[in-house]
């Protein structure tokens, strides 16, 4: 790949402003999640489990276009990678936050096996990223990223990331940047029984990311640290730079077997979105005797007014 060619430098602008919208996305809440990132299994928010922060998803300051293969280590074979200056100058920003965000981004582009090292010229630190779903093959080999890879690690991106920033799984479906279905069993459809929610857009260019509900809209009485993907009807909380755009079904369409979207159509664009699902017990309910993360005090029986579970507010 030629760096300096007026393609590549279109690239690494319009990758440094993905990386800045994943920032966001990753960092405007909590850290992101870790949990299993198994290709058709559950997903590790980007790096683990969902508990990447909105902040990183913003890529807040750091863009995707800004990254480029150049200079990465992968399996100690040299590519192209982030040796750019527009890298290491976001990255310097706030190391943990890109740490974080470039977790998700090689987990979610690279194939598992396969491992991206970056050396800080700053500070001398080495970091070590694994790869794990592959739904960028191309872009992950050192090759400018194509729309369809762009889309999916930006569907893939968001799919991981958790307002509250803590650690939940999920399985995490769809198809790769090439057309290939990501793997999953019947196990693990039936361990994951409750359907979430579907995620896509583009964070390399500025049409932005979206979710939108694949299940049932939660109840007045629900709650879940998921809610930038499941949301309820009155749900007003804020997930930017990620929009909640309503049910999945007005947008996207299934697979043969409808257990996954191929396709979803939002502003006259075809996005290559992520479907995911998840464990029945992260929804849950006022009443049910325990005062969760998402819930607060009060005298009423909703999630933001939780007599029975949080008690009554001081």
């Amino acid at each position: 790949m030629h760096l300096n060619s007026p393609r590549n430098s279109l690239f690494r602008s319009s990758l440094w402003t993905a990386l800045c919208l994943a920032a966001a996305l990753v960092g405007c809440g909590a850290p992101v999640d870790e949990g299993s990132d198994v290709p058709g299994q559950s997903s590790d928010a980007l790096a683990s489990t969902n508990g990447m922060t909105l902040n990183g998803m913003t890529l807040n300051g750091m863009t995707l276009n800004g990254m480029t293969l150049n200079g990465l280590l992968v399996n100690g074979l040299s590519v192209a990678g982030l040796s750019t200056n527009a890298f290491q100058s976001w990255f310097q920003q706030d190391p943990a936050l890109a740490d974080m965000v470039m977790r998700y981004v090689v987990k979610c582009s690279m194939g598992a096996g396969v491992t991206l090292s970056y050396q800080s010229p700053a500070t001398g630190t080495r970091y070590a990223w694994e790869g794990s779903l592959g739904l960028a093959q191309g872009w992950s080999s050192g090759q400018p990223a194509t729309v369809a890879e762009q889309q999916v690690v930006s569907a893939c991106l968001a799919a991981h990331a958790n307002k509250y920033g803590v650690h939940v799984n999920i399985s995490l479906l769809g198809r790769d940047a090439a057309g290939g279905a990501v793997p999953y069993t019947s196990e693990e459809l039936n361990t994951y029984s409750e359907k979430e929610a579907c995620f896509f857009g583009n964070l390399f260019t500025s049409e932005g990311v979206f979710a939108a509900n694949d299940g049932a809209y939660l109840d007045y009485d629900e709650s879940t640290v998921r809610t930038c993907g499941l949301s309820s009807w009155s749900d007003t909380t804020s997930c930017s730079p990620m929009k909640h755009v309503g049910a999945c079904r007005y947008y996207c369409t299934l697979d043969a077997t409808k257990t996954y979207y191929t396709r979803c159509t939002y502003n006259g664009v075809n996005y290559r979105p992520i479907t995911t699902r998840m464990l029945p017990q992260d929804i849950y309910r006022c009443g049910d005797g325990v005062c969760q993360l998402t819930e607060k005090c009060g005298t009423g029986n909703t999630a933001d007014s939780c007599a029975a579970d949080c008690g009554a507010c001081p």
